[in-house]
């Protein structure tokens, strides 16, 4: 969800920039605090890849919205791309080790971290190259993430309720 609504702007679908505010409880708390906590019962299940993968962008969200809120308004305005640009390039390098294992893990899973990959790419080249095409084709990218992401937490949780396969999640174990 977090993704999906910070995607709509990215992608300009909405594109009164005062409204971008409203990513921010989402990230703290949705993103950010539930993903986090996530990330700590899947290491009580012995889940590695759960657990960081929960975990870490429980706290990229958490990051994110202190970066969004107490840094980058401090930021010099003719640099700032490049503080944002690393810090994408950061999350994109740990997103796309992260494809790797989740080869391992399921089809869904795996469209999760493939188009989750691309998006930090694509985003981290929009702030690098200060261009709003690149961060707006970031944000389409974004919105196809977060309907994986759906799919994948949709199948998995109706997967489970149901006690049997509903939902295909093509499993790769």
């Amino acid at each position: 969800m977090t993704t999906f609504v910070l995607s709509v702007f990215n992608a300009h679908i909405i594109g009164n920039a005062a409204l971008e505010i409203v990513v921010l409880p989402l990230a703290l708390f949705y993103g950010g605090l539930g993903q986090f906590l996530a990330g700590m019962w899947e290491f009580r299940t012995g889940n590695t890849f759960g657990a960081l993968a929960f975990t870490s962008y429980g706290a990229f969200w958490l990051s994110f919205a202190a970066y969004v809120k107490f840094i980058a308004p401090d930021l010099p305005a003719a640099s700032a791309h490049e503080a944002t640009g690393l810090y994408l390039l950061g999350w994109t390098i740990f997103t796309a080790y992260m494809t790797i294992a989740a080869m391992r893990v399921s089809g869904a899973v795996l469209a999760v971290f493939v188009t989750l990959t691309l998006t930090f790419l694509i985003l981290t080249i929009g702030e690098l190259a200060e261009s709003t095409g690149w961060t707006k084709f970031g944000g389409w990218v974004g919105i196809v993430t977060a309907i994986c992401a759906w799919y994948a937490s949709f199948a998995g949780v109706t997967n489970s309720t149901w006690k049997r396969t509903l939902v295909p999640t093509w499993p790769r174990t």
